[in-house]
């Protein structure tokens, strides 16, 4: 089972927290939960035990009692191969002084313990975001060098010797090599294409094939791992207000013995935590308020995909021997067929949607409703002759025992969002979301609350507890099935997360809410309960932001 969504192409980023003390860590690692980051945790590495696990970003952290980490930057920014590659974010427990050390050593940024959640996080999105041009240009100086070196040999084997003899012969060997370097490029680019497909084919049948094959231990492996990462995201959502209240604290028991000016500078910084604190408890109460009003309105969507060859007009299916089994290649790659007996050839796609309009039209992304529309990988089963469309339409309402079917609707043409339309009356407790598409409903800096379903039914039946995902994955044979068992069961109902606006653009809102694939569609509020955005993507090269696309868009397509 698969869900292909557009903002589940972004690969994992890789951060390495290395000797942090116990409390560091967990303050540390709360900031970073439900942000997409592979993050792993050591102690006492060398320099080349830390290479060989390719970090991206190395958060460490200096103490009076260890300093081991002073050595580590040093080295690290020392060598030619790893200056830029790795990028050093460094706690410190002090002030400016220990902070100007620390950036003196060579890091790349440095943060005062203890901090908050919410900046520690958008520090460490800073360094992948400043990073990431270093590696575009080192790419682009690599190639450059080959291509020189190319250039030298063809000249040198060509010339003899005597260059002044064949120099009419130099332009056009260059030219040759370099024609040999781009058709050896595009085999390598036709080749991972192919390998592309491949992968695909054998997942959709991994999906589809009623025998469930490979179904049931993937699914609850996948559970369990989204289970782990709710768990987190919990932990995170507490950590913020509990580190503040321990804030406090510390600080009501310094000024009760400080004097003069200290005890003004740590009155301030009281008001100042005490501030922050409850700034995050009133969003928390806005978030409840928001759910329980609206949560019913959100429903999760399935859409299954078929595929037909282009040239015969029948299905893709999958090819199966005598005895009904999948055939594979000598690769074990299944193989297609077209006319034959096998299961069609069908992904599941999850996504959320919300409702909108009493005549039953519901509003989601374009990338859901045609989940082919912008996707890379089912692009190179349709260039090699398959042509995709949606078998059904399903729309899963939080408390309801079934699903509900749809139909397409409208699909706009200037940005990521479409319009689905319910053959059945939606439930009576779902309430219509109001969009607000005027500038001022959407600040910089203001709190957003995210509705949705991310990671699909992974995400339901990991909520559900691991008994319940591991009866329903015994008792069914296939996604729909399993859907359906979840839907009787009225264990469908979104997951909500909130956030701030980091910026609004004219064709999209930057937030941080987290969110990951079958959360697209969902809708995104600000403060007021109003709908200012619909989640479309994953911003690329940003660790747990996200993008939305303005409500005006969805007023037009509404029109």
């Amino acid at each position: 089972m698969e869900t292909l969504a557009r903002d589940d192409k972004l690969a994992a980023m890789r951060v390495l927290l290395l000797n942090l003390n116990s409390e560091t860590n967990e303050l540390v690692s709360s900031a970073l939960a439900g942000q997409g980051y592979d993050v792993t945790t050591e102690s006492g590495l060398t320099v080349d035990e830390v290479l060989a696990l390719s970090p991206e970003v190395l958060v460490t952290e200096a103490s009076p009692t260890d300093l081991s980490c002073c050595g580590m930057i040093t080295q690290l920014k020392a060598r030619s191969d790893t200056r830029g590659s790795v990028r050093i974010v460094m706690v410190v427990r002090g002030g400016a002084l220990e902070r100007a050390r620390a950036l003196d050593l060579g890091a790349d940024d440095v943060i005062t313990f203890p901090f908050e959640a919410l900046e520690f996080a958008a520090r460490v999105r800073t360094q992948f975001r400043e990073r990431q041009p270093e590696e575009d240009l080192k790419t682009m100086l690599k190639y450059a060098v080959q291509r020189e070196q190319m250039a030298d040999i063809a000249v040198e084997s060509l010339s003899g010797g005597a260059v002044g003899k064949h120099r009419f012969w130099l332009i056009p060997a260059i030219f040759v090599v370099s024609a040999a370097a781009i058709l050896a490029a595009a085999f390598i680019v036709i080749t991972m294409g192919r390998s592309q497909r491949e992968t695909l084919q054998l997942r959709a049948d991994i999906a589809r094939l009623n025998s469930g094959l490979g179904l049931h231990d993937q699914l609850l492996q996948r559970t369990e791992q989204v289970r782990s990462s709710l768990d987190a995201s919990a932990k995170s959502d507490s950590a913020a207000r509990d580190t503040l209240r321990a804030q406090s604290e510390d600080l009501r028991k310094k000024m009760a013995t400080a004097e003069g000016s200290d005890a003004q500078s740590l009155k301030q910084q009281l008001v100042d935590t005490q501030k922050r604190l409850k700034s995050l408890e009133n969003e928390g109460k806005i978030a409840e308020t928001i759910v329980h009003s609206y949560g019913p309105s959100v429903c999760l969507l399935h859409v299954m995909v078929e595929f037909l060859d282009k040239g015969s007009g029948k299905p893709i299916q999958i090819a199966v021997d005598a005895l009904g089994k999948p055939q594979v290649d000598d690769k074990g790659m299944v193989r297609l067929d077209a006319g034959g007996t096998g299961p069609h050839l069908q992904i599941d796609v999850f996504g959320t949607g919300f409702l909108v309009r009493r005549d039953g039209r519901i509003l989601t992304n374009h990338h859901v409703a045609e989940p082919w529309w912008s996707n890379d990988e089912l692009k190179e089963l349709l260039d090699h002759g398959a042509a995709a469309y949606v078998l059904q339409y399903k729309a899963y309402f939080p408390g309801s025992s079934e699903g509900i079917s749809a139909k397409l609707d409208k699909i706009s043409s200037s940005a990521d969002v479409a319009t689905l339309k319910l053959e059945a009356t939606a439930p009576s407790n779902a309430a219509l979301l109001e969009l607000d598409e005027r500038s001022e409903a959407s600040v910089s800096g203001e709190p957003v609350v995210l509705i949705g379903y991310p990671t699909g039914i992974e995400g339901i039946l990991a909520r559900a507890g691991a008994d319940v995902a591991q009866k329903i994955a015994d008792g069914t044979q296939n996604v729909n099935q399993m859907v359906s068992q979840l839907a009787a069961q009225k264990l469908i109902r979104p997951t909500t997360t909130q956030g701030h606006i980091g910026d609004v653009l004219k064709d999209k809102i930057v937030y941080d809410a987290a969110t990951t694939s079958g959360g697209s569609g969902g809708p995104l509020f600000n403060r007021d309960g109003k709908v200012i955005g619909v989640n479309f993507a994953i911003l690329k090269g940003f660790g747990g932001s996200n993008l939305a696309v303005p409500a005006r868009y969805a007023t037009e397509l509404l029109r």
